[in-house]
């Protein structure tokens, strides 16, 4: 029999491995331990909710940037308020999940007190998904929002040529039993790094995701990273990633996608630039009719998913979190490529933010 043929096309671990494994690649790559342990949380999070393109796929270009020293190794964020209610953290050029984890309680905190605040997460490299950045505010029992400019990949609708990023969306209301509400889309056909798994899996991409550097549609996922994604919806998807443009960039005083693109190394890893928070408490709008309130969320959850073939956003990653407890389903190749970084100091392979 062919060797090639009997072995393994995935490998079971647990989510203990998962983590053991990002968090000793990045420190065998050199990264600080507060970042590395940081980013082993957040992979950890997204592979246990089966959101690959987030999970232990995005660890070759965290180790591409820390190689490349595009990413700060050791630069610790730094939280400050421009008001009560307005919150900063420097990320101080070095990746997201250390500053968000920084920042985050602070929001909560003035949320809780205030009724409202927005936090302004600045100079990061982010690479993670944005579910898991306001999934702790939400479980608070705050609604809220977050907004970040991805890799400039995406063209207007109409256009051909990228003009802005994935630019995506993350919204959540609170929900009983520690299940909240949460979505988290771009605000392209797809995130990039979908396309990027799509080409290390040989797969076509569905019809309407892309364009070639020729400006024509394209299914195949190497001439799309190529030429330019396409929001999704038209102009109403485009509208949006406009927006997140603005309040993700210019709006907190940080690059937008474009300027995040001249100042790219090409390592394959995270784009450079900010990350939006806003957090509402429902109960500043009236404790008294708070219950009413929440039980009308419900009601309307309730109804949607009485109908058949609805499904809420989140309840698929919920799913997939109580089956991790049992361990997940890596790609063995991906694992291999994971493994040799720290064996042999190869070269992560391409990897695509947003």
């Amino acid at each position: 029999m062919n060797a090639a043929l009997s072995e393994p096309a995935t490998v079971r671990l647990s989510l203990d491995e998962v983590y053991a494994l990002t968090r000793d690649t990045l420190l065998a790559a050199g990264l600080g331990e507060p970042h590395a342990a940081a980013i082993a949380r957040s992979i950890t999070r997204a592979q246990a909710d089966e959101c690959h393109s987030h999970g232990l796929y995005r660890l070759l270009g965290y180790v591409a940037s820390v190689r490349s020293g595009k990413a700060e190794r050791e630069a610790l964020p730094v939280l400050t308020r421009t008001t009560p209610v307005i919150l900063n953290v420097d990320a101080r050029h070095a990746f997201a999940p250390l500053a968000i984890e920084t920042g985050v309680p602070a929001l909560i905190e003035a949320a809780k007190t205030y009724g409202i605040a927005a936090l302004a997460i600045h100079d990061c490299y982010h690479f993670s998904a944005l579910w898991a950045d306001i999934e702790p505010a939400v479980e608070a029992g705050l609604a809220a929002w977050c907004f970040t400019v991805g890799q400039c990949c995406v063209a207007p609708a109409g256009g051909t040529t990228p003009l802005m990023g994935t630019n995506p969306i993350a919204f959540g209301w609170p929900g009983p039993e520690g299940r909240p509400f949460i979505f988290d889309f771009a605000t392209s056909a797809a995130a990039r790094g979908e396309v990027e798994l799509k080409r290390r899996a040989g797969e076509a991409l569905p019809a309407g995701w892309a364009v070639g550097p020729d400006g024509t549609p394209t299914t195949d996922p190497a001439a799309a990273l190529a030429g330019a994604l396409l929001p999704f919806g038209g102009h109403k998807g485009s509208a949006l990633a406009l927006m997140v443009e603005l309040i993700a960039g210019p709006l907190i005083g940080d690059l937008n996608s474009r300027q995040a693109k001249a100042v790219e190394n090409g390592d394959s890893g995270p784009p450079l630039g900010g990350e939006l928070f806003i957090a509402i408490d429902p109960a500043a709008f009236g404790r008294e009719t708070l219950g009413q309130r929440m039980s009308d969320a419900e009601e309307t959850f309730a109804l949607a998913k009485a109908q058949p073939g609805v499904r809420l956003p989140s309840e698929r990653r919920y799913a997939a979190r109580a089956r991790s407890a049992g361990g997940v389903l890596i790609p063995a190749r991906l694992l291999q490529e994971i493994r040799a970084l720290t064996t042999t100091g190869a070269e992560p392979g391409r990897n695509g933010g947003g």
